[in-house]
């Protein structure tokens, strides 16, 4: 059983500070939401690094909006919902397909320089989309060219206050309500940060396997945390992987971005055959997870651990102007995409389930918002159409702001709350290993196709280091691990109750996609365990 709380504390003893708003998290979600809730509120927003250090910095290909005459918000929202198999909320759809390219120009006024060609916004085309949609910056820099901006906005802005290196232990909840925050600080000081709503931007969880795309504060922290508090947590089993990761020695799992597909690039496996006209009709522009899947087949049938992503055919001028990050990273290799296929495999990416929220980006716990990776706002499905996560997080934080905006006051005077489990003792085994092992088990049992026996040993794996939560946990990375620990157990739990195949998720005893019995969510919530929720989707 996961603990409602990860450490002991009396509440009546801490420093107890407030605010309007908390946002947690300096992602792209978290950054534009608190700009927008610091019009006419105070903010404090918690990064447990950096300000700039978030998955929105690594985002190559861009965001998706309908931007030119030819594309419309319908086949935004085709396209979104095929992707989706199914599990999308039409409602969530809706919002982003019409709000998105509003808030597209809003982020161009707070300062994004996006790309143009002959003085209009440049566009391009990633995989499953009907349409040239996808605007980037600096070539292949989006995220970084988004967060950039936003984060000059937030540093010189009088209403919010950003709190570097601190880190959310839990949610204070009071029947039913989110009240704040238990936060330690860089010295090991423990604060209650009360908050008039509390907004989670934590990103996604991609650290859970041993290669992700993903930078090191990616650790699932928001669910787990939400998950104690006791909010519902949604479509844990839909893990996106990105079909192409730098898979070369020495080299980190480097994203190489879809847009090199959708500019040109064709996959073969190391006899130099291009393979994905047997797997799908769209090539290499397929659905992530059937591209990701046809290239691991083609490893397994060549015995390597690579395929290859050939752009070689393209002007050397236009790859390099268009991929300037990429093009510069495989250099520092010895790898010149502009001659030499890139050695590719698929990695750990995106995490399209997470706290269940409404239109409003509201959870089940009344003021505790979620915005961005962490959320499930139903827009993304069981598989997540390329670049609409960056349009996710303006369009649904704008909409968490104007929630925000109609709560009345609440008053936590007189409040006596805390957690007594007598935990004395530190963990036993070095963090470091138990995290590495764990991203071997996910990798091995809860990875791209799943079954049974290798969730049930995954499971297995996973429960032997449950004895953890009954330790006296003091560091970062000891709350990591434990939150990391959580996410992989809900993903397992629910990989192993979705007997079928849909989207992201592949089940090889299951290889079909079966709507009679599986067209519903998995809500795990942790004092009830798995709950099964009809999907909206039309």
């Amino acid at each position: 059983m996961i603990p409602r709380y990860l450490v002991d504390f009396e509440l009546g003893k801490l420093s107890q500070i407030h605010t309007d708003c908390l946002v947690i998290g300096s992602g792209i979600a978290g950054l534009y939401t608190a700009i927008k809730a610091s019009e006419d509120r105070k903010v404090i927003m918690i990064t447990k690094k950096s300000l700039m250090e978030s998955n929105t910095r690594y985002a190559q290909g861009g965001i998706a909006a309908v931007i030119a005459e030819d594309d419309s918000p319908a086949y935004h929202r085709q396209d979104t919902l095929m992707a989706g198999a199914g599990l999308c909320s039409s409602g969530a759809v809706d919002a982003l397909v019409n709000e998105g390219p509003a808030g597209v120009q809003e982020l161009i006024q707070l300062g994004t320089i996006f790309d143009k060609e002959d003085g209009v916004l440049a566009l391009t085309q990633e995989g499953a989309h009907s349409h040239r949609r996808i605007l980037h910056a600096n070539g292949d820099a989006t995220g970084y060219e988004i967060v950039r901006a936003l984060a000059e906005q937030v540093a010189r802005h009088a209403n919010i206050e950003v709190w570097d290196d601190h880190y959310v232990i839990d949610l204070i909840t009071s029947d039913g309500t989110c009240l704040g925050a238990l936060v330690q600080r860089p010295n090991g000081e423990r604060v209650f940060l009360q908050a008039e709503a509390t907004i989670l931007c934590s990103g996604g969880a991609g650290q859970l396997y041993r290669y992700t795309t993903n930078p090191e504060v990616a650790t699932g922290d928001g669910v787990a945390i939400a998950y104690r508090a006791g909010a519902h947590i949604r479509d844990m089993e839909f893990i996106q992987f990105h079909p192409t990761a730098l898979s070369y020695p020495g080299a980190p799992r480097f994203l190489i971005s879809e847009a090199v597909r959708g500019e040109g690039a064709v996959l073969r496996n190391i006899n130099g055959e291009r393979f994905m006209e047997h797997y799908h009709e769209l090539l290499e522009l397929a659905p992530r997870d059937i591209v990701a899947r046809a290239i691991i087949s083609e490893m397994e049938k060549t015995k390597s651990t690579f395929v290859y992503l050939d752009i070689t055919h393209e002007p050397a001028e236009m790859v390099k102007h268009r991929f300037p990050t990429i093009y510069e990273t495989c250099m520092g290799y010895g790898l010149d995409i502009t001659t030499d296929w890139i050695p590719v495999a698929p990695a750990a990416h995106y995490m399209m389930g997470g706290i269940k929220t409404d239109l409003n980006g509201e959870s089940s716990i009344t003021r505790l918002f979620a915005c961005g990776e962490v959320s499930s706002t139903g827009v993304h499905g069981a598989n997540r159409l390329a670049s609409n996560s960056l349009s996710e997080a303006i369009v649904f934080g704008r909409r968490i702001v104007e929630r925000i905006r109609e709560l009345p006051p609440h008053d936590v005077s007189g409040l006596v709350a805390g957690s007594q489990e007598g935990r004395n003792e530190p963990p036993i085994q070095a963090i470091v290993e138990r995290r590495l092992k764990l991203q071997k088990v996910m990798v091995r049992y809860v990875g791209l196709r799943r079954n049974e026996e290798t969730l049930n040993k995954g499971l297995e794996e996973l429960r032997r280091q449950l004895p953890l939560f009954a330790s006296a946990l003091t560091k970062r990375e000891e709350y990591e691990f434990a939150n990391m620990l959580t996410c992989s157990l809900l993903i397992a739990e629910s990989a192993l109750a979705r007997e079928e195949s849909r989207g992201a998720h592949y089940r090889e005893d299951y290889p079909q996609r079966n709507d009679t019995q599986w067209q519903k969510h998995l809500l795990q919530i942790r004092e009830l365990g798995i709950v099964e929720e009809l999907s909206d989707d039309v």
